[in-house]
């Protein structure tokens, strides 16, 4: 008999600590980050001014998406997200597939917010050589591990001041921008669909933080009603948002002015005034510390319950004092590792493609659900499936190659740890 097949004992619970207005934070924080700040460049360049098609076709992905991740954790309210729904509606492969395709892509996503994190501090202090940037985004990573080591209430806390700055910092960007403001430029070097698509699959991920609410399942009081009600308020905030942002920055400073990793810090210097700049820097400095922090969380939930099941060493699966403390440092390790890597648009593609299998596999389980689990119509799910298979598409071919490689090792090791 495998060790996997012993009887283990019950593992210890975490509590139920969050309300709806704490799980909507928790969600805001996840999503209004990295993609708003750092990532809108990258998809401008793919796009130009498609970019503006590009946010709200995200949007519908997401929401799509978030339906369907809102029903499937009304019915499985536990941590771990769609890895746990694989296993119940479709086969532990396909849920291990679910769980290390999280881990990768969410890695590569908050080491993605620590460079950005990174460039808008050095920005500010008019520094902004590589290894600067790679040394103080390690560092950022190592204190919010160390903080979210202590527990889910501490870091609630600490989520709910930073959304506040960082949503005020986004609203005092957009008034400032409004005299600046250029309807001309809105309608200046667009692209086709095919450009469209490919930036569509970048900025899906701005919108994917809503997964962290679902993954924070066995936290949640009344999870069957404060799941889906969190997910749906947060995506509707994050729609209006980058909608106005993306346009009040294309507006003013054109698709050509979106450059570089600290993009509307540059603009705020060039069109506006010191102060906005300095406000909007520190707004993106906090939402990405916010980023880090909320996938720190969702991810090590998420490995919490993949070592609880035997796909990762059981002794991830411990819980100190209400807290996944090994899996949040093993988290942490590996955000930190992808952030050496140094390129924002190398780790963001990683994570555009990981979180699109993430996300077919979650569609997948929601159309396998029974009736009476459902509570949206079927179309949901479908359209969600077929979007994160059409985007994956547009992923770069390395990307691709390498990604597919990554899930066979994963496969591999799962195998290994099992035994």
């Amino acid at each position: 008999m495998s060790s996997s097949d012993s009887p283990q004992p019950e593992p210890a619970q975490l509590r139920r600590v969050l309300g709806t207005p704490s799980a909507v934070l928790l969600g805001l924080g996840s999503i209004i980050g990295t993609g708003i700040f750092v990532s809108i460049a990258t998809a401008t360049a793919v796009a130009g001014t498609g970019v503006l098609v590009a946010v709200a076709l995200a949007a519908v992905v997401a929401a799509c998406n978030g339906l369907a991740s809102a029903q499937l954790a009304a019915a499985h309210p536990v941590s771990g997200g769609a890895y746990e729904y694989g296993y119940k509606y479709a086969s532990p492969t396909i849920g291990f597939t679910a769980g290390s395709m999280f881990v990768a892509a969410k890695s590569a996503s908050a080491a993605t917010a620590a460079l950005g994190c990174a460039s808008y501090a050095l920005a500010l202090v008019h520094a902004s050589s590589r290894p600067a940037q790679i040394g103080l985004a390690v560092a950022i990573v190592v204190v919010l591990t160390v903080l979210v080591v202590g527990g889910m209430s501490r870091s609630a806390r600490v989520n709910a001041v930073i959304i506040a700055i960082t949503l005020a910092g986004l609203v005092t960007f957009v008034i400032a921008g409004l005299p600046h403001l250029s309807l001309s430029r809105l309608s200046q070097g667009g692209t086709g669909p095919r450009p469209v698509a490919h930036a569509t699959a970048l900025f899906f991920v701005a919108y994917t933080g809503y997964g962290r609410i679902a993954t924070l399942g066995e936290e949640v009081h009344e999870p069957r009603t404060t799941i889906p009600r969190a997910i749906v308020i947060a995506l509707l905030v994050t729609l209006v948002l980058y909608i106005v942002v993306t346009a009040t920055a294309v507006g003013v400073a054109g698709a050509s002015g979106l450059t570089g990793t600290a993009p509307l810090e540059t603009i705020s210097g060039q069109y506006m005034s010191p102060v906005v700049r300095y406000i909007v820097a520190v707004a993106a400095i906090t939402a990405m510390l916010g980023v880090i922090l909320n996938l720190l969380l969702g991810i090590s939930r998420v490995v919490l319950a993949m070592a609880r099941r035997g796909d990762m060493p059981r002794g991830l699966a411990v819980v100190d004092a209400h807290s996944p403390r090994r899996a949040v440092l093993l988290t942490g390790v590996a955000i930190g590792a992808l952030a050496l890597i140094g390129s924002v648009k190398t780790t963001w593609s990683f994570s555009a493609f990981f979180v699109l299998v993430y996300y077919a596999i979650a569609n997948l389980c929601a159309l396998r659900q029974p009736r009476e689990e459902r509570r949206f119509p079927r179309a949901v799910p479908v359209v969600g499936l077929a979007s994160c298979a059409f985007l994956a598409w547009w992923v770069e071919p390395r990307i691709w190659l390498i990604g597919l490689g990554l899930i066979v090792v994963a496969l591999v090791a799962r195998t290994l740890f099992r035994r």
